[in-house]
């Protein structure tokens, strides 16, 4: 993700990590312009990276998305042209065709919605941003709030282009049950659950996961 991001010298590059274990805060050092950690959590690293980051406009990239030299360059060219926030359409990497469904009916529900997912690159203006109430904080459906927030100042941009995003997590847990949980989650969010017990349903299923592929 960051050599895809160098290559357009006009983006400030902030990473913000959460804790990883791995060699990642010294690719982070050795890659970006800033190299931040923080309490684990999207929406917590958000904030940071916001705080610290010195351009108006910021642009939300989760580390396994990928970006063509093609949309970078676009959407630097066109920033001012922009309305105060947006987003981009989301392709995954796997190749099975059901993966072709998921990628289309993502793309389509936000571009009917105006509520986007943080896997499909959510920039904003930093004056609307505050005007929204900055990053949610909240440990998960940060970026469904923040769209809803945003939505009620302005209306959103779909950019042109698309960046891609990693399928692991329908092929590691099952395409049906990953899709089924997470419409699970949304509709619970939507009718008033709390974000954060959310949260622990999520990611506790998640960290399951791993312990048991890790044994």
């Amino acid at each position: 993700l960051l050599a895809d991001l160098r290559v357009e010298p006009a983006l400030e590059l902030v990473v913000v990590d959460g804790g990883s274990e791995d060699d990642t805060p010294a690719v982070a050092r050795a890659g970006a312009d800033i190299a931040l950690c923080a309490t684990r959590g999207r929406a917590a690293q958000m904030r940071v990276g916001a705080r610290h980051a010195s351009h108006a406009w910021l642009w939300f990239l989760h580390a396994d998305t990928r970006v063509p030299r093609s949309v970078a360059s676009a959407f630097v060219r066109h920033l001012p042209r922009t309305p105060a926030w947006g987003w981009f359409n989301v392709r995954l990497d796997g190749a099975s065709w059901p993966l072709r469904m998921i990628e289309t009916a993502m793309n389509w529900r936000s571009a009917v919605t105006g509520v986007t997912t943080g896997d499909q690159g959510i920039f904003a203006h930093r004056g609307l941003l505050d005007a929204a109430g900055g990053i949610p904080q909240q440990d998960l459906m940060e970026d469904v709030e923040l769209c809803r927030r945003l939505r009620r100042l302005r209306r959103p941009r779909r950019c042109r282009g698309a960046i891609t995003t990693s399928s692991r997590r329908w092929e590691r847990e099952g395409i049906i049950r990953t899709v089924m949980l997470m419409w699970a989650l949304r509709l619970r969010y939507f009718v008033g659950a709390d974000p954060n017990t959310l949260a622990k349903r999520y990611y506790g299923r998640r960290m399951g996961n791993a312990r048991n592929a890790r044994g």
